[in-house]
């Protein structure tokens, strides 16, 4: 079934002899005339023809890069999508094809990302905390070496993680010594359990970044479904970006 978009491009064909107008673009896909002539200025899409008078005058084949670039936007985002376009009409496929690659690249480390905190938050069993509780129940805070010998590392290990940003400990005023409050215990934990499962610390940042932004585990559990979700979303998105960008680029042969 052809969409409504493709139906009244093809009316307008018909009406205009193949000519449309900035506002038979704009209409059929609910934007304004200088949303579209700003795409056009953009490089988005091709360049108009011109009437005796002036005028801008496009084409089913503008109207169809139109299309194109915006099925791209749900994938790939506005200034992603916006290259592609311009490396397409410009006619440097390769060019497209790498941003696109990268665009798959990056969906790609965004499921690993999910898959790291998911299988990081099933291993974090609240039974490996030690009966002790001597790193995760001072009120005060707990110190470098309490927390290093609970994890069973290195204090110069912590020390590395802080340097990366994945702890973040504040220093006692009287002593300047670190002092690891419930969060950063909490990140410490979940470093050592990740550095355990063979991360590197620059995959394990962005984990952390999520935990954070959470407000801890348990209401980052509760917003993996919806993660879930969005990485699907936008892997669908992805394929129909391409499927519409393989038809523009038979199009113009």
């Amino acid at each position: 079934m052809k969409s409504l978009a493709t139906v009244f491009v093809m009316v307008e064909k018909l009406q205009h002899g193949g000519r449309l107008r900035p506002i038979d673009l704009a209409r059929a896909h609910g934007l304004s005339t200088q949303a579209v002539r700003n795409y056009e200025e953009a490089g988005i899409l091709p360049a108009a023809g011109r009437t005796a008078h002036g005028y801008r005058t496009y084409t089913p084949l503008h109207a169809q890069a139109l299309r194109v670039f915006l099925a791209l936007l749900p994938g790939h985002g506005h200034q992603p999508a916006a290259s592609i376009m311009r490396a397409v009409n410009r006619g440097a496929a390769d060019e497209a094809y790498r941003l696109i690659d990268e665009g798959h690249a990056q969906l790609l480390d965004d499921r690993r990302t999910l898959r790291a905190v998911e299988n990081a938050l099933r291993d974090l069993a609240p039974a490996e905390v030690p009966a002790s509780g001597a790193a995760v129940s001072r009120p005060g805070g707990t110190f470098v070496g309490p927390l290093a010998a609970e994890l069973g590392i290195r204090p110069a290990t912590l020390r590395k993680w802080e340097r990366a940003g994945l702890v973040r400990p504040r220093r006692d005023p009287l002593t300047g010594y670190r002092v690891y409050g419930e969060a950063d215990v909490r990140d410490a934990r979940l470093v050592h359990q990740l550095r355990r499962g063979g991360y590197l610390l620059e995959q394990i940042a962005p984990v952390i970044g999520q935990v954070r932004a959470a407000g801890g585990l348990e209401p980052l559990e509760a917003t993996l479904r919806d993660w879930h979700d969005r990485v699907s979303a936008r892997g669908r998105a992805l394929l129909s970006g391409a499927a519409e960008l393989e038809a523009y680029l038979r199009e113009r042969g």
